[in-house]
């Protein structure tokens, strides 16, 4: 064997360990390369990563595939729940990565430049994530067929000249990305190859350009929600293999362009919510159309009749245009027709009857046209419908007894039409109905108790009919009712109190009727009620004070037989007019309405409260009118006294004055001084002299213990020896430091009189209890404690304070019963200098109207006279 031959498997051996030896190496590094993936977004809650484990081929990885030489090909983790910042970096370094899909995750941060790197990539999904900033330049992208970077929260302007060289592109989906605004990009244009082109919400403005006829490739194309103006041009019908075009929410002018018809393979157009003017004559050539949405536009013509031959249209929505004439009586009867809104047009004649042919419509709306005839019989076993909606049209007859009870329809409005007969009982198998609207027919009869069984139903209108009879009981069993409107109709009977317990209701309006008896007071439990008109009805009995809990936006109870006292807390400027007509009710508030009389009527066990307030507080203002009485006459007597009494007048020098003159100024107002002996007075003579009075108390220490006076009472008393003593030597001396003494005038009788500060006291004790409602001594108060103790430890807090008045006064007077507890604190301070005088205290009393709690005015004589109870509820 020659060297050669010997050294040839040798070579080749060492060739091929030198490859294994290569593609170990790579795949190890594409092993770690992915793993930053790993690394990168380990808070993921996923278990994508389960399989990613250092220890095996990257190959074998979940989402990973490889090509025949083990070497990373495609990374799909779309939709697995994926967050964090991708490493694009560590990624693009994949040399043979074709495929990167990233969709539907909730990636975030910027995508980097380093994805400018993954240069054999055909297929790059982004979509559907929280991206942030700008779209990296991708111009070396170029081998990308499919590119997804819709609805990721891009911004900024979009690198459209990225795209000039992707020639192979098929799918671009850069829609729902909030770029700058921008012109329709010509390098769009160039894409001859593009299948699907979805460019919604990408802030593109200006007119669709000719050059959108160029793209005859294209199967979908989606230029809604921008700002687009102009016509649609007419190239776009060289576009034959559409099968959808969307433009809705636009600025589009025009009519739809001549040859529109040529998109034979259209199905799904939609246009919505423009400016397009015209008729639709071009689409009675697309008989293959399935779903056709031009609402919010300004089209007219006729509906085209061939509509009513398509075997496929299964959506259709023109409504607010201004169409006319009929349509067809056909239309829908060949397909599973699903869905048609046609309202707020002009179309007339019959509602098409076959439309729910196939049993699969979900929604008929044709609201506000001139359509006419009767309901036809065949939508009565439509048990798919979930929107039936016929209102403010010239419909007449019956409706077709199966229609109310169709079990999956959540609405049925038929208001504003010339509909009559009654509401049928099947109306109880509706166990999807959330709305019944009725308003502006002519319905009679009863309202079905079977209505209580639709559980689900959230508003209720029957209003401007002719409905009789009454409100069934069992209409407490609505727990989802939030509207009740049934004004204007026959209804009678009482109001059922199980309204009350209808617990969702915000509006209640049955003004116009018949309704009699009293307003049921469980009306103001409900919580969350805003609306209540009962107005024009025959309502009587009192308003009821619940009324008052609730926060009413509109209150109406005029033009009814209600009586009574309007409650306090309903008198108020919002709600003028609220209670007019009715000539039963009197305020105290209220200047249109008479001022209530004594015989307004309460409850027994407030008016037992007011009786025994009213006493009590009589009472002791009778006793406080005597008590002043009395000073005066005491006053009277006293000053009477002091000049008719026999006065022995013993004089030390010779007097320009008489004993009448000194006597007349020993009063009060000429009070300059007080010693331990007696009081001192400022007596100014007619000839201008002023001498200083010392009017002296009894010696005897023990009366004078007794008396504790400053005002006397004059009676016999036994003259003190020692008096007459003293008074002698002072008249002897004469010193710059001792006054001189005149005359002595003595007769000093014995002092009497009841302390005022005490009577204060006292009175604010009573006044204690009868805001209360407790004795002076209770148990509660604890040892050594009395009511006043107890008062004053309880003024910490509002609510604290609010504890102590009686818990069978009513709300409604506790703002008085207040003010009376605040006068009993005045009247029971410790220091007797701090209480007010009993003449302080009657006006205190008057000026805090508790009149209006205990029905008694206290004259300024301090007589009684009774005065009507006010503001008091009739029961």
């Amino acid at each position: 064997m020659s060297p050669a031959t010997t050294l040839r498997p040798t070579f080749l051996f060492l060739c091929l360990l030198s490859l294994l030896s290569l593609f170990s190496s790579a795949s190890s590094d594409e092993l770690q390369l992915v793993l930053t993936i790993k690394s990168a977004l380990k808070d993921s809650h996923t278990g994508l990563f389960d399989s990613w484990e250092s220890n095996k081929p990257v190959c074998e990885f979940q989402g990973i595939t490889c090509n025949e030489e083990n070497l990373v090909r495609e990374i799909d983790l779309s939709n697995q729940h994926l967050s964090g910042k991708f490493p694009f970096d560590s990624v693009c370094k994949l040399e043979s990565l074709e495929k990167l899909s990233l969709g539907a995750n909730y990636l975030v941060g910027p995508v980097t430049e380093d994805v400018n790197n993954c240069t054999e990539l055909r297929y790059l999904d982004l979509g559907n994530n929280n991206f942030s900033n700008t779209v990296p330049d991708i111009s070396s992208l170029t081998k990308l067929t499919t590119l997804y970077l819709n609805k990721s929260e891009f911004q900024g302007i979009f690198p459209w000249n990225s795209l000039e060289n992707m020639s192979n592109l098929s799918i671009l989906s850069l829609g729902d990305n909030e770029f700058d605004k921008s012109p329709f990009p010509e390098q769009v244009l160039k894409l001859k190859k593009l299948t699907w082109l979805y460019l919604t919400g990408c802030s593109i403005e200006g007119k669709i350009p000719a050059g959108i006829g160029n793209l005859t490739e294209l199967e979908d194309l989606e230029l809604s929600d921008n700002y687009l103006s102009g016509e649609i041009p007419y190239e776009i019908s060289y576009l034959r293999n559409l099968w959808q075009l969307e433009l809705y929410s636009n600025q589009l002018t025009g009519k739809i362009p001549t040859g529109f018809r040529n998109l034979t393979k259209l199905k799904n157009f939609d246009a919505s919510t423009n400016f397009l003017e015209g008729d639709l004559s071009e689409f009675g050539f697309m008989s293959q159309m399935e779903s056709i949405q031009l609402f919010e536009n300004n089209l007219s013509g006729e509906m085209p009749p061939e509509f009513g031959d398509f075997k496929n249209l299964r959506f259709l929505s023109l409504y607010t245009n201004k169409f006319t004439g009929t349509v067809p009586q056909s239309l829908g009867s060949w397909a599973d027709f699903l869905y048609i809104d046609i309202s707020e047009n002009s179309f007339s004649g019959f509602i098409p009857p076959n439309m729910c042919k196939k049993g699969k419509m979900e929604e008929l709306l044709i609201l506000q046209n001139k359509f006419v005839g009767e309901i036809p019989e065949s939508y009565a076993n439509c048990t798919t419908l979930t929107r039936f909606r016929v209102s403010n049209n010239s419909l007449s007859g019956n409706v077709p007894s199966g229609l109310w009870g169709l079990p999956k329809v959540n609405i049925i409005d038929l208001a504003m039409n010339n509909f009559d007969g009654t509401v049928s009982s099947k109306l109880g198998d509706a166990g999807s109905l959330s709305e019944l609207n009725l308003a502006n027919n002519k319905f009679s009869g009863e309202l079905p108790v079977e209505i209580s069984q639709v559980s689900t139903l959230v508003k209720l209108d029957t209003s401007y009919n002719q409905f009789s009879g009454k409100i069934p009981d069992s209409i407490g069993r609505l727990k989802e009712l939030t509207s009740l409107h049934l004004q204007v109709n026959m209804f009678s009977g009482t109001i059922p109190s199980s309204l009350a317990t209808c617990s969702s209701l915000t509006d209640i309006n049955i003004a116009g009727n018949l309704f009699s008896g009293d307003i049921p007071a469980k009306l103001g439990d409900l919580p969350t009620l805003n609306s209540l008109n009962m107005s024009m009805n025959q309502l009587s009995g009192s308003i009821p004070s619940s009324l008052s809990s609730l926060r009413l936006s509109l209150l109406d109870l005029s033009n009814n037989r209600l009586s009574g006292l309007i409650p306090q807390s309903l008198s108020i400027e919002a709600y003028n007019g609220s209670f007019a007509g009715n000539e039963g009710l009197c305020s105290q508030n209220i200047k249109f309405f008479r001022r209530c009389s004594s015989k307004s009527r309460v409850s027994s066990e407030t008016r037992t409260l007011i009786a025994c307030f009213v006493v009590g507080l009589a009472v002791l203002l009778v006793s406080l009118a005597c008590y002043l009485n009395l000073r005066k006459s005491v006053k009277d007597i006293q000053e009477r006294s002091l000049k008719e009494d026999s006065w022995d007048v013993k004089s030390f020098h010779v007097l320009t004055f008489t004993e009448d003159e000194i006597l007349d100024s020993v009063k009060q107002e000429n009070l300059i001084g007080k010693g331990g002996s007696g009081n001192v007075y400022r007596v100014l003579l007619p000839n201008g002299i002023e001498l200083a009075v010392k009017h002296i108390w009894h010696s005897d220490s023990n009366v004078r213990k007794k008396i504790r006076t400053t005002s006397p009472m004059l009676s016999n008393a036994k003259k003190s020896p020692e008096f007459d003593a003293e008074v002698q030597t002072l008249s002897s001396i004469r010193h710059v430091n001792v006054v001189k003494l005149y005359c002595s005038i003595t007769k000093y009788g014995y002092t009497y009189k009841v302390s005022e500060k005490s009577d204060v006291y006292s009175f604010g004790v009573v006044l204690m209890e009868l805001v209360s409602g407790k004795r002076p001594i209770e148990p509660e108060y604890g040892d050594n404690k009395d009511i006043v103790s107890w008062v004053c430890s309880r003024l910490k807090t509002k609510e604290t304070v609010l504890s102590v008045v009686d818990s069978r006064i009513r709300e409604a007077y506790q703002e008085e019963a207040i003010k009376v507890l605040k006068i009993a604190i005045l009247c029971t301070a410790r220091q007797p200098a701090l209480r007010p005088t009993m003449r302080t205290v009657v006006q205190m009393l008057e000026d805090a109207d508790p009149n209006r709690l205990i029905g008694i005015v206290v004259r300024k004589d301090g007589s009684k006279k009774e005065d009507p109870v006010k503001n008091i509820e009739k029961p």
